[in-house]
């Protein structure tokens, strides 16, 4: 029985062993992230080595769709739309394919990122966007596949392809001056109704400085009307909070108004309740 128990703790631990080794993988797997303006870029492929091979004709076959690197889906995930000359891919995450050539390259962005490789039925329904991307001609060698974002402005950068003595080269451009203008349009223009009202919900809540609150619930509603009825029911409740119950008692009137309105039972039971308690303080 000794003998049997030994056997088996022996295979075991052998098997425990065996399950911690890591081999190295001929092509590895590796990720580029890159901000182009304000436009995040991430690629993820795996990178295999020319190891004194013939790549172009040879490894890759020329005119014929490629995987554009090794093992699974060569991935481009974008935060925003980007532009290829006058085409645009739409945000989101797509699979990478290319057709080399002598000349030039034609980079697919496909919709399923599900392959690995290529895929067994190639659907043109499922290709988001097709470029065409420049050849040119290296004088030292690439061992190593590489895909790169180089020359980067602040409106666009170029998507290199980088294997032997070849890169294919496209450039893109990002919607950085759009964005800013946005950006810059909402900073400019002050808070919001929403933010002027979450600041005021905050004090009240908090019992800090009510006047202030009042301040930005007084503009809350001055900025969305009496439509708002949840921000005028604030204000009514920092009056009342105030001793202003005349006050309050005003708010809250339209805070109800408002309610009835858009059919809002929970704040038109709250406003009665509210106005029928604050009349009696304000005797």
């Amino acid at each position: 029985m000794k003998n049997i128990l030994s056997i088996i703790l022996l295979f075991t631990s052998g098997l425990s062993l065996f399950a911690q080794i890591q081999s190295a993988k001929s092509s590895p797997f590796s990720t580029l992230e890159q901000r182009v303006g304000l436009t995040d870029v991430k690629i993820e492929y795996s990178r295999p080595s020319k190891n004194d091979r013939e790549v172009f004709g040879k490894v890759v076959p020329l005119n014929e769709i490629w995987r554009t690197g090794a093992n699974e889906n060569t991935k481009i995930t974008i935060s925003d739309a980007i532009v290829f000359g006058k085409d645009t891919l739409q945000v989101g995450t797509y699979a990478i394919f290319t057709k080399p050539s002598e000349t030039t390259w034609e980079v697919i962005f496909y919709s399923d990122i599900t392959n690995w490789g290529t895929p067994d039925e190639w659907d043109e329904k499922k290709v988001a966007l097709k470029v065409n991307a420049k050849v040119i001609a290296l004088n030292d060698v690439v061992e190593t596949f590489t895909i790169g974002i180089d020359n980067l402005t602040t409106k666009s950068a170029n998507l290199n392809f980088s294997w032997d003595k070849t890169r294919a080269s496209v450039s893109f451009t990002v919607p950085t001056v759009e964005k800013m203008a946005k950006s810059i349009k909402t900073t400019m223009s002050g808070p919001t109704a929403g933010d002027y009202h979450t600041s005021a919900e905050f004090y009240f809540k908090e019992k800090m400085d009510m006047k202030q609150a009042l301040e930005w619930s007084t503009k809350a509603c001055d900025l969305r009307g009496d439509e708002a009825f949840w921000m005028l029911r604030l204000k009514s409740q920092i009056q009342a909070e105030l001793g202003d119950y005349k006050g309050a008692i005003e708010t809250a009137k339209r805070s109800l108004a408002s309610a009835e309105t858009a059919k809002y039972q929970a704040y038109i039971d709250m406003n009665k309740a509210s106005i029928e308690e604050w009349s009696k303080k304000k005797k």
